[in-house]
């Protein structure tokens, strides 16, 4: 068991974000890595290097979200994580894992986990995935509901779409597809992650309904020459980005 590590910024360094970050990993040079790289990313970072340290700091300093491992000696993350929901807890939890089992998965998000992400990971990926997660559970600044890509704007609390200042209209299911897209932007998300996220673990849907949903989207998006947003990525899923590439 590796000792507890908390780390905060100190005096001579320019806080960059208003989030703080729990990382919480058993491996040092792990945490080392997450620290130094979500704090370039502007997150106020803590770490600690066991389940039962994370819980201590959970509840004592109330951090705004918490990047977790879930193989862990003595308590696995999937337990932190059970054991944060079980006290009502609702900070966000993105779990980190070496393995892309289903199962694993699966079970970290039935103990209440927010998002999973496969070692290794890109830290600007992963910085992407947290800003998002924040965002999705409503830890945003006031007066910054919108979510703006480019000429695309998307507003979660009215439902409404704009394009270069076009009204889009969508169905219900099109505008939770690209609420999952926008607050992922840059984010490659494959079409299971988007049936969990859109449809829910709806084992009527298939694969295929993502792609038509994608086709409705563009259709409306691109419907007076825009360029396209939502992008394919053969062989993984899709990505909402602004450029053409």
């Amino acid at each position: 068991m590796t000792a507890y590590m908390a780390e905060s910024m100190t005096h001579g360094e320019t806080s960059m974000g208003e989030y703080r970050i729990l990382a919480v990993d058993d491996d040092p040079a792990i945490l080392r890595s997450l620290r130094r790289g979500l704090r370039l990313e502007g997150f106020d970072v803590r770490t600690a290097g066991s389940g039962p340290t994370a819980l201590e700091i959970a509840e004592s300093e109330s951090p705004d979200a918490i990047v977790l491992d879930v193989s862990m000696p003595g308590m696995s993350g999937i337990e932190v994580c059970a054991r944060l929901r079980q006290r009502r807890a609702e900070v966000p939890v993105l779990m980190l894992s070496a393995l892309d089992e289903v199962a694993d998965r699966v079970a970290g998000l039935a103990a209440g986990a927010d998002d999973y992400v496969v070692k290794p990971y890109d830290l600007r990926e992963l910085a992407l995935r947290l800003r998002a997660l924040l965002r999705r559970t409503g830890r945003v600044a006031a007066g910054d509901e919108t979510v703006r890509v480019g000429p695309l704007s998307v507003d979660p609390a009215t439902r409404r779409v704009t394009m270069n200042g076009r009204r889009v209209e969508l169905t219900r299911r099109e505008f939770e597809l690209l609420e999952v897209l926008a607050l992922n932007a840059g984010i490659v998300l494959t079409r299971q992650v988007l049936l969990e996220r859109v449809w829910g673990y709806d084992f009527e849907v298939t694969d295929n309904a993502v792609d038509t949903f994608v086709g409705y989207l563009r259709r409306k998006l691109e419907a007076e020459g825009e360029p396209r947003m939502v992008h394919t990525v053969r062989g993984v899923g899709f990505v909402l980005r602004d450029d053409p590439a």
